[in-house]
């Protein structure tokens, strides 16, 4: 067994493997990753996801097979309804910047006017050739809420095609398991979930998983603060201002890692209750609610898979 602690794509990232050459899959693991933040980054001028956004209104961009998956399954769950997901978000991200030292109030005019190029319907995707066309000049889109939990599935597919007997993968609050966790009994993976109002690293609650994505969506890493207020980086496609509810975190548990982050995003435009309500009618999506008043809840499929 070996293991692998990275700082890409804005965070750390640890990945560890049991297999008889894991040396080799975790340096392969690692150029993948590298290859990924360079073809998906909305913030390198030179990405290919970049080359869509500059040829927005006016001309289809042909993209490789992977990029034009992702983008694909980010415009379907958009166009959800009452969802809180929108890939075409890009130019609201760039115009606040929250999370970057140059975070910025927009006025309500600019606002206004964005609002209008955030419309995931304008996305138009030609399957056959592959290309992907953004009809408004200005458009941009945004893959930050869900690439990291389609990274993580792809990194895992290659360990349990190379024949992993378990492995475990951080991409910096995204956590994917597989097989046995190596000094437990049950073979269940300890994950901790992080409590929004102290630092890195304290957690409020374990989740036991095996087999299994933990993901984590929260108002408490990248903020801004601007005339007293703070504000958060999860965006609210109607209004243009960041979403107003009582969460500070979601916490999103199941097979897949990409699904984990389609649900914190879809989620998070609701409040606590709602959110619970929901994750109970889904089998094999649980989750943990924590409210800005610190407050903890679970759904029903974690009772006895949580340690306080």
């Amino acid at each position: 067994m070996n293991e692998k602690t990275l700082h890409l794509m804005g965070t750390v990232i640890k990945l560890w493997i049991e297999h008889p050459e894991s040396e080799e899959l975790l340096i392969s693991a690692e150029d993948h990753l590298r290859d990924f933040e360079q073809r998906f980054s909305a913030n390198a001028d030179d990405s290919d996801l970049m080359k869509i956004n500059q040829q927005a209104g006016q001309a289809p961009v042909k993209v490789d097979e992977e990029l034009f998956e992702l983008i694909k399954i980010g415009k379907e769950q958009s166009l959800v309804s009452d969802s809180a997901l929108n890939i075409a978000i890009g130019p609201l991200i760039q115009k606040w910047r929250v999370g970057f030292k140059d975070a910025k109030y927009p006025s309500p005019e600019k606002i206004c006017e964005l609002l209008a190029l955030i419309n995931p319907a304008l996305i138009q995707l030609n399957e056959a050739k592959q290309t992907v066309y953004l009809e408004r000049a200005g458009m941009a889109i945004d893959l930050g809420a869900l690439a990291k939990g389609y990274f993580a599935d792809k990194i895992i597919a290659e360990f349990i095609t190379a024949g992993a007997a378990a492995a475990f993968i951080d991409l910096g609050g995204n956590v994917l398991t597989y097989g046995s966790a190596p000094q437990r009994a049950e073979g269940r993976w300890r994950i901790g979930i992080q409590n929004p109002f102290l630092p890195r690293g304290n957690y409020v609650a374990v989740v036991k998983a095996q087999n299994e994505s933990v993901v984590t969506s929260g108002i408490y890493e990248r903020k801004f603060e601007w005339q007293g207020q703070s504000y958060h980086h999860i965006f609210d496609s109607q209004t243009g201002y960041p979403i107003q509810n009582d969460l500070a975190s979601l916490t999103i548990v199941s097979k897949k890692s990409l699904d984990g982050e389609i649900w914190t995003t879809h989620l998070f435009g609701k409040n606590a209750h709602e959110v619970l309500a929901e994750l109970n009618q889904h089998e094999g999506i649980d989750g943990i609610v924590i409210t800005t008043d610190q407050q903890m809840a679970y759904s029903d499929g974690l009772k006895n898979r949580i340690e306080l």
